[in-house]
């Protein structure tokens, strides 16, 4: 088999990675090469894999741990993709709370898969509001710790990518790119729209030709980079709807504006909260990166009487506190009107980062 472009698009939560790695798989799709994807969580049941999935795309989940603290189970996955479709390319998407990726997961790659895999520039995707805070020597509404998580990703990338160009002037992006480059010179940066699609051929023109990978190596605080995660509640779960015939669009956006509520009212900062309901082969996904007017949805679920809920939810506040409004967000919805089957639940704090590899050099 010939070898297999692997690209890793990181970013912290709420970036735009999926979006991004659904309109790249396209692109590439078109151009007739197999594409494969690789999806990771620190628990299962991803509203991402099950956005992909129904777009056709091949998907492997990487759970229970980031990539770079389940190295075997990363490589597991792609072994799968270039057995079971061939994969000319694979694109990654690591825990959006991951840092240090080009010393525990770019040069291990190079060094044991070389003769498998031709290794892409890292590229870090970033939402310009929440870059224009950090540049400015804010915490982008984050714990600092978790702020901190941010700059690291940045700092180690080979390729950022702003997000959401859309939302500011073509000068105000100038002046903003420029400002990035200046304070990451190492990094070649591209403004796009993952929404949209605008941009994305063109980086793709880059990370599929270049094999210069994690060409740094982080200078990084594992005590507060565990910290930045352990702020951090997490919840995914699943749950099997039964009930009065609903339209499930309107029940989504009525779920993730009264969760938006209960945060904004506690003062919680919001990484993000992703919910998708799906009706047989019908489904509508809304997203929360942050307060209420940051709410946005998609896709068409249609009305019926079943539909199975998933919900990631990454926020500043205790597991338990974000179990507690997730639940009681799902029952003021549901009442007695719905039944309710739960599939999966699960709410948690991230340990600390252990890497089964983290190199002292460039490969």
């Amino acid at each position: 088999m010939n070898l297999t472009r692997i690209i890793l698009a990181g970013g912290f939560l709420g970036s735009g990675k999926t979006m991004l790695l659904w309109q790249a798989a396209k692109m590439l799709t078109e151009q007739g090469l197999r594409v494969g994807l690789i999806t990771n969580d620190q628990a299962p049941q991803l509203v991402d894999s099950a956005l992909l999935t129904h777009n056709h795309l091949k998907v492997e989940e990487v759970s229970g741990s980031c990539f770079c603290c389940n190295f075997n189970g990363f490589t597991d996955a792609i072994r799968h993709l270039r057995s079971d479709v061939q994969a000319d390319v694979i694109i990654a998407e690591p825990v959006g709370s991951c840092a240090d990726l080009s010393a525990t997961i770019l040069q291990p790659l190079k060094e044991y898969w070389n003769t498998e895999l031709r290794v892409s520039p890292l590229s870090v995707l970033t939402d310009p509001r929440r870059l224009q805070s950090i540049l400015d020597g804010g915490n982008a509404g984050l714990h600092p710790d978790a702020a901190y998580i941010v700059k690291k990703q940045m700092e180690e990338a080979d390729v950022i990518l702003i997000n959401n160009a859309g939302l500011l002037s073509a000068d105000e992006m100038q002046k903003l790119i420029q400002h990035t480059a200046s304070t990451f010179p190492a990094a070649t940066i591209y403004p796009i729209s993952a929404l949209k699609g605008t941009g994305i051929r063109q980086w793709l023109d880059v990370v599929m030709k270049s094999n210069e990978a994690g060409k740094r190596l982080l200078d990084i605080n594992y005590d507060t980079y565990a910290h930045g995660e352990a702020v951090l509640g997490w919840l995914n779960g699943t749950i099997l709807l039964h009930g009065k015939t609903t339209d499930w669009n309107q029940f989504a956006k009525q779920l993730l504006t009264s969760l938006s509520e209960q945060f904004d009212k506690a003062h919680l900062s919001v990484c993000h909260v992703k919910v998708i309901l799906e009706n047989g082969d019908q489904y509508v996904m809304g997203n929360l990166t942050g307060k209420a007017e940051t709410l946005s949805m998609r896709g068409d679920a249609g009305t019926s009487g079943d539909a199975k809920l998933v919900i990631n939810a990454r926020v500043e506040t205790s597991p338990e506190a974000l179990d507690q409004m997730v639940n009681g967000a799902i029952d003021g919805l549901t009442g007695a009107d719905y039944q309710k089957d739960v599939e999966a639940w699960k709410y948690l704090q991230p340990g600390r980062p252990n890497p089964t590899h983290r190199f002292r050099e460039v490969v």
